[in-house]
């Protein structure tokens, strides 16, 4: 089934891609000088706060369940601060392809990715090797045909990783694939969106939700025991076999007084714990939604900057939505009814903030300028460079804010670029997406040109 890929003057300003492209315990109170005193305190065992340590003792599993949990838990905290000024880059070739829009981990190894070009494939991050999965198709295949440019905007598995929902051919369906193997499993195309889908996720391991330009997000919910009846037709024509389903519930956004033609879906993130679903749509605005076998709304607020507010991640450890947009990222704690935690400035030339996540108190931002930048939001303030260690002195903080620049990637010299960018050799890439792999310690970032016209890509394996 799956295909084998081997591996000077500006005119008038260009479109940028819409939307996309373009604690301390509290039991230590006491100690401080309110409420009685331990008449002994215990002596906590001195960590080694080292993290090649840390590693090669989770390798030989040197302690019992009790104490590497507790050690892990310190030590995943340190290394989380730590981290990104470690990481090296790793260039990987893509060829051709259009602009990675999407991306997920599978394994240790591959990495699944969508592109503009509608090309969804496995890159595997040590060999570099390129596998194309086939997208799946509508019953009215003439559907995809109209619906040219958009691309491959969103992937994520389940909790479980058993499942992974994505586009289908027709970039308004919804499609899923079984896990490991990537078979198809079934396709969301009737009476579902109608436009693009910009994003998904996951409520739990057999609900999904998709959000789309045309204003509404869908929920969809897969159980494989009532697919038998419905794959027979495929089998006649030779393709893969899944099924046509349809969405249990649909919601239409609703119209901002200000745009309202301009409620596209363009974001969502999911708080598990409270089965609450957060989207965010072009006009600006943020929407809560409770997540059972329906949508139902509970709130809908404006978003203090208004540009380009194409992402969105949520903390669980934290409760709190971050949303990113023209040059902001802004944080809302909903528990507090209000803004208690100051937006970041992206400071990064207006050109946006195209991919934001969360683990723990730390918060990855990719930019459309072609850098990372890290924020701690307990001390909300970006993490900073190290100074070289002295004689006299360890290595401190600099002062300058930690940038991880990625690479050119590639770029094609197409008559867009010549008439436009013609001269401009080296183009920053927007890095929109990049995803995490904490066991390892490796992060997959990748992109494109920011421009709408100008084909390219990059990706790039940072450990």
């Amino acid at each position: 089934m799956a295909q084998q890929q081997t591996g000077s003057r500006k005119r008038k300003a260009p479109a940028v891609e819409a939307g996309a492209e373009s604690s301390p315990s509290q039991g230590l109170a006491a100690a401080d000088g309110e409420g009685p005193l331990l008449l002994k305190r215990q002596r906590r065992p001195a960590t080694c706060r080292s993290m090649v340590h840390y590693l090669k003792v989770r390798e030989v599993g040197g302690w019992g369940p009790a104490g590497l949990q507790g050690f892990d838990g310190e030590m995943r905290g340190y290394a989380v601060q730590r981290l990104p000024e470690l990481l090296t880059e790793r260039q990987l070739d893509l060829g051709t392809l259009n602009k990675v829009f999407a991306s997920q981990w599978l394994n240790s190894r591959q990495v699944v990715c969508g592109t503009k070009c509608n090309t969804l494939f496995v890159v595997d991050v040590q060999s570099g090797h390129i596998t194309r999965i086939p997208l799946l198709r509508d019953r009215e295949a003439g559907l995809a045909q109209d619906q040219q440019g958009c691309g491959i905007h969103a992937i994520e598995l389940n909790p479980s990783k058993t499942l992974l929902a994505t586009g289908g051919e027709n970039p308004n369906s919804l499609a899923i694939y079984q896990l490991p193997t990537l078979d198809p499993l079934c396709l969301g195309d009737r009476h579902g969106h109608k436009d693009w889908i910009f994003a998904v996720a996951w409520l739990s391991d057999t609900v999904a939700v998709s959000g789309s330009r045309d204003g509404t997000v869908a929920l969809w919910q897969m159980d494989p025991d009532k697919f038998d009846d419905t794959v027979a037709w495929h089998s006649e024509v030779g393709l893969p076999v899944y099924a046509h389903i349809r969405p249990k519930d649909v919601e239409a956004i609703p119209r901002a007084i200000i745009n309202p033609s301009n409620r596209k879906v363009r974001a969502l993130a999911c708080g598990a714990k409270n089965q609450e679903l957060g989207a965010v749509s072009l006009d600006g605005y943020f929407h809560l939604w409770k997540a059972r076998s329906t949508l139902s709304r509970l709130l809908s607020i404006r978003l203090p900057y208004c540009r380009e507010n194409v992402c969105l991640t949520y903390c669980d450890d934290m409760s709190v939505y971050a949303v990113g947009s023209h040059s902001h990222v802004s944080f809302l704690d909903l528990r507090q009814g209000q803004q208690n935690i100051r937006p970041l400035c992206s400071r990064e030339g207006g050109t946006g903030v195209r991919s934001l996540s969360f683990y723990r108190h730390i918060i990855t931002v990719g930019t459309g300028q072609g850098s990372l930048l890290f924020y701690d939001i307990r001390a909300q303030k970006f993490l900073e460079e190290r100074a070289s260690a002295t004689l006299e002195s360890s290595s401190g903080p600099s002062g300058r804010k930690l940038r991880l620049a990625c690479g050119r990637g590639w770029l094609n010299h197409n008559d867009f670029w010549v008439n436009y960018f013609g001269g401009m050799e080296v183009f920053p890439n927007a890095l929109y997406t990049h995803c995490y792999n904490w066991p390892e310690m490796k992060l997959f970032v990748a992109g494109g040109p920011l421009p709408a016209g100008l084909h390219g890509n990059y990706a790039g394996l940072w450990s």
